[in-house]
């Protein structure tokens, strides 16, 4: 079997409306000007690395970012609403304070059992889990050569994990800053 590289890149830095810690998962926030600097750096970084297919979620972040980096480049981009980020339901765009202070025993639970708490309306990272994975899975198994994944912060962690035999308790022990990417051989 031929060897391959995976990018798994996490999308550039989202607009918020101030800098306070929220709840971001499926809500679609564009790329701020840094993002988008972020997203042109890591296209000249990629330049001429062979990449035949991008693949992103439909979340306007990866989007953008995937289509920055497929610019002037014969790069096929693939969306797939399975690569989205964790659906934080109820949770939505609040800020932590926020929910500490109106949901402060759920918030407690959440960090006791990331892996399978719920939020209400949303996803585990469990369930998260079995859909990133399950679309990973395919897209490694119907594509060739080198590809990319313009994900998110929990999705790469996800497949990282899994990449790596980690532990999804461990998750957030792998750093996903925005505008980063990870290289993994296939």
């Amino acid at each position: 079997m031929q060897s391959r590289t995976l990018y798994l890149i996490r999308h550039g830095k989202i607009w918020l409306p101030n800098a306070e810690q929220r709840f971001v998962g499926q809500i679609d926030m564009p790329l701020d000007e840094t993002g988008i600097y972020q997203a042109n750096r890591l296209k000249d970084q990629l330049t001429g690395s062979g990449i035949e297919a991008i693949y992103c979620s439909d979340l306007i972040r990866s989007r953008h970012t995937a289509e920055i980096i497929s610019e002037g480049h014969d790069i096929r981009i693939f969306v797939l609403k399975s690569l989205r980020e964790i659906d934080l339901g109820e949770w939505e765009g609040c800020t932590f304070s926020d929910i500490q202070t109106r949901c402060p025993e759920e918030f407690k639970q959440r960090g006791a059992d990331i892996v399978h708490y719920r939020v209400p309306g949303g996803e585990s990272f469990s369930d998260c889990r079995d859909r990133v994975l399950a679309a990973f899975r395919t897209v490694v198994a119907s594509s060739s050569g080198d590809i990319a994944i313009a994900g998110h912060s929990g999705v790469n962690r996800i497949i990282l994990c899994y990449i790596m035999g980690v532990p999804l308790e461990e998750m957030f022990s792998i750093q996903q800053e925005y505008g980063e990417m990870s290289q993994v051989r296939l």
